[in-house]
């Protein structure tokens, strides 16, 4: 414990609190700021020089975290040789006052609202690959992966797991998520940048997998400090307080800082930029010019769209420096920026070029002349205006606060009550603006921030209009389209960052009013009418939140694959089932490779070539102990030189919250996981009658079924509209097969339960199956049976259903199309 207090503060406060107090640019500036504010900054310059040494270290494929330890220790020892003694304050920090309570207040808040983390550790979306790129960058010490698995792969065999897919970018898919880059190197590339995996990585190495996954709790608990911190120096503390709370309050980020995912990295970054930014140029404090821009381009290694953040923070400088005769550039903050996004452009373009291609495709499609054409004029037209500043300052400083309020409530007026499909426009474009207030916001908050925008807007943009500048610049950027499907919560991590803290911001001051509170009737009249809106506010988001609030996303699902990974050792090879059979069992090869280091491969088919099997088996064999095979019904895998050997199974069940596409999600749902292990083996197997007792063992013969389920103390599988059995260990004499199947309890209303029998392209015949299992027989001729009998692969015994979907008929959540149970398949 004391080992795990001494890392943690060593990398996530000594080197940002020396640096913070060493003599340089009137360090009498920043004591003057608050004490709790300077103990954010201590925390924020901290973890942005952790996070940049585990880059660069990964980057040099040389992180170790004893290195990582040694290198902030000798960063540490630095700082207070080259500071001389000289690392107090001597009188000029400004004392503590009651607003410390504030963000104290936040963080428990936050404790007890964030934690436990989902235990979302498994492949298929985002957040598992997060934390899998992290664990790897601890596990491996670099940025990109050197997985032996893939390099052991035969040549002739790549194309069972991972054909190439004929991209510029990459070369094929590890697992979802994971490129491929160069297969003879069993190089592989995670899909997302950096800088969130990095901190995981940090996190696994002080606390293991546990602090791997809370790693994203603590980015949001720092999101929220980001933008008390920048709320109080704009709006002051109670709007500022006002404003957080309901943030930590809100569904969408109780649900990002327990789902790992870096938009919560965006929102920590951002608004901590936009902050040093204002405190370098408005607050005239040349130590945070630097600090602005690190912290800006850092993003970069997080989110494309930190380009976004760059471009509008530039662009309101910009704005700031030809509007008023008192601005001025710091070169302190240009150049690091320059360094910082060229640094980033370089990662983004070419190490990320599977992340970054629609960007690179976007940018290298643009018109170069007329593009720098643009840029000249644009130039030329702000120098000018630079130059006759003098005369127009006064001008332009009073009307631009106006005329950029007016145009946002223009447009958001326009998106919410006139915007409409039509043409390339969807109906979830049209209407995001809407959507995000009925849905996330609330009509009383948005009719807060349009008061905002008319009232407070133009009275203070000018004291910090980067950050009103952002605000505005990323509503319209998203809101114009959102280029996402809108399943919550996935619609609200595109507003999370920025959006929906600074419109938080910009509606509490509105309601609350300027800070100190006027001590008249009329000023104490407003804070409690505004308190009242915000009461109200609050609670519709506690109620919104409050299914979710003992929510754990997967819970149990670590435990239950520390046990399935103790089946295997680093001696056997494991073969998962591919992803195209409609399962998802492939989402647990990802952590079993990547995270409990066990040799895994995912099939790419589901009906891989025999022969490429059969010998990719035999030179495996050659390597490993054994060869397994994981799969829950779907792949057609065997042959007659390749046996299976049932081992063990399983069937488990976890939470899961609901999707939804037109209101928030409420209930938690079971993702179930239902698979066999068996050990392949080159066997010639014995003919005789093929028996099939479906929904015990059978996840090698039976192709695009259903789930196994259990009815009248039977193991059965529903058919889909075809379904397929592969029939081994012929003799080439069978004349029949025998079905024994049941329509289920079929409804009046749907059509009948109709079964066309197919054997290896041959049709049999079909039958209208009834209430209750009977057996149903074909009869196979005698040609038919001989010739399957002579080819090495399995016959295929394919079943075409009639099907019906319980939701359309019985109005129930079942969307499965459903053909008839299926019980037992006799082949003699």
């Amino acid at each position: 414990m004391v080992g795990l207090v001494g890392a943690a503060l060593l990398l996530g406060y000594l080197p940002g609190a020396l640096l913070y107090r060493l003599p340089l640019c009137r360090r009498d500036t920043r004591a003057g700021l608050a004490p709790e504010e300077r103990v954010f900054w201590h925390v924020v310059l901290s973890v942005s020089w952790t996070l940049t040494a585990v880059l660069v270290l990964a980057a040099l494929d040389l992180y170790r975290f004893d290195r990582l330890l040694w290198l902030s220790a000798g960063l540490v020892t630095t700082l207070v040789v080259s500071a001389r003694g000289h690392l107090l304050y001597r009188r000029s920090a400004r004392r503590i006052t009651w607003t410390a309570v504030l963000p104290l207040v936040l963080i428990a808040l936050a404790l007890w609202r964030f934690f436990p983390v989902s235990e979302y550790i498994i492949g298929g979306r985002d957040p598992g690959v997060y934390i899998n790129e992290g664990v790897q960058i601890s596990q491996r010490g670099s940025l990109v992966v050197t997985d032996p698995v893939v390099a052991d792969v035969p040549a002739f065999a790549r194309d069972l797991f991972f054909p190439q897919y004929y991209e510029d970018e990459y070369y094929s898919l590890r697992f979802m998520g994971m490129f491929v880059m160069d297969p003879r190197a069993g190089a592989v590339l995670g899909q997302f940048p950096h800088l969130f995996p990095a901190s995981i990585a940090v996190g696994y190495d002080l606390h293991g997998l546990t602090g791997a996954r809370q790693t994203v709790a603590w980015w949001a608990i720092l999101g929220v400090l980001s933008v008390y911190f920048l709320g109080a120096r704009w709006a002051g503390p109670l709007a500022a307080f006002a404003a957080t709370l309901l943030l930590t309050l809100h569904v969408a980020q109780l649900w990002f800082a327990r789902y790992p995912n870096s938009d919560i990295v965006m929102q920590a970054g951002v608004f901590a930029a936009l902050l040093a930014f204002a405190r370098a140029h408005q607050d005239d404090d040349a130590f945070f010019a630097p600090v602005a821009a690190w912290l800006l381009t850092q993003q970069l290694f997080s989110r494309v769209e930190a380009l976004v953040a760059i471009a509008l923070l530039l662009g309101s400088a910009l704005l700031y420096w030809i509007s008023t005769t008192s601005s001025r550039f710091r070169w302190s903050f240009v150049i690091p920026m320059l360094v910082g996004t060229a640094a980033g452009w370089l990662y983004l373009s070419q190490l990320m070029r599977p992340y970054f291609w629609r960007v690179d495709m976007f940018i290298s499609k643009l018109p170069v002349t007329e593009l720098m054409t643009g840029l000249g004029v644009g130039l030329l037209a702000i120098l000018l205006a630079r130059a006759m500043r003098r005369r127009w300052a006064t001008h332009i400083e009073r009307v631009t606060p106006w005329a950029t309020a007016a145009i946002l409530i223009g447009l958001a007026l326009y998106a919410y009550f006139l915007r409409e499909p039509g043409g390339t426009l969807t109906e979830f474009d049209a209407h995001a603006l809407r959507d995000f207030v009925t849905v996330y916001l609330g009509w009383p908050m948005f009719a807060a921030v349009l008061a905002g925008l008319a009232f407070v807007w133009p009275k203070h943009f000018w004291r910090d209009p980067t950050f009103l500048v952002t605000l505005g610049g990323f509503s319209i950027f998203l809101f114009r389209k959102l280029y996402i499907v809108p399943e919550h919560f996935w619609m609200a991590r595109r507003f999370l960052p920025v959006i929906l803290p600074g419109m938080l911001i910009l509606g509490s001051a509105a309601l609350l009013g300027p800070w100190p509170v006027p001590r008249t009737r009329l000023g104490l009249t407003r804070v409690v009418g505004g308190l009242a809106v915000l009461l109200f506010v609050g609670s519709g988001y506690l109620t919104a939140a409050a299914p979710l609030a003992p929510h754990v996303e997967y819970r149990n699902i670590i435990p239950y694959l520390e046990r399935l990974a103790g089946q295997f050792s680093e001696r056997d090879l494991v073969l998962v089932e591919s992803r195209n059979t409609g399962s998802d069992l492939h989402v647990l090869a990802l952590p079993l490779a990547y995270i409990y280091a066990k040799p895994v491969l995912v099939l790419h088919s589901v009906t891989p070539d025999p022969q490429q099997v059969r010998g990719f088996v035999e030179y495996a064999l050659r390597t490993y102990d054994r060869v397994l095979f994981v799969g829950t019904g779907g792949t057609s895998l065997l042959s007659r030189e390749l046996q299976a050997t049932p081992l063990s199974s399983d069937r488990v069940q976890i939470d899961e919250f609901e999707v939804t596409t037109d209101r928030l999600p409420r209930e938690v749902l079971q993702k179930e996981f239902d698979y066999g292990i068996y050990q392949l083996t080159l066997d010639a197997g014995s003919a005789g009658p093929f028996i099939l007792d479906v929904g015990e063992r059978d996840d090698l013969h039976v192709v695009r079924t259903h789930a196994k389920e259990m009815t009248e103390g039977r193991t059965i599988r529903w058919t889909q509209d075809a379904s397929e059995i592969a029939v081994t260990g012929l003799g080439g004499d069978e004349r029949e097969v025998v079905l024994t199947m049941s329509d289920g309890g079929r409804p009046a209303a749907a059509v009948a339960a109709q079964v066309n029998v197919m054997f290896n392209g041959t049709s049999l015949g079909s039958v209208t199956v009834g209430a209750g299992f009977r057996e149903y027989a074909f009869q196979i001729p005698p040609a038919v049976a001989a010739a399957a009998a002579q080819v090495s692969a399995p016959a295929t015994l394919r079943l075409v259903s009639t099907v019906w979907s319980p939701r359309d008929i019985l109005k129930v959540a079942d969307g499965r199309e459903l053909g008839v149970m299926l019980d037992k398949v006799t082949v003699r």
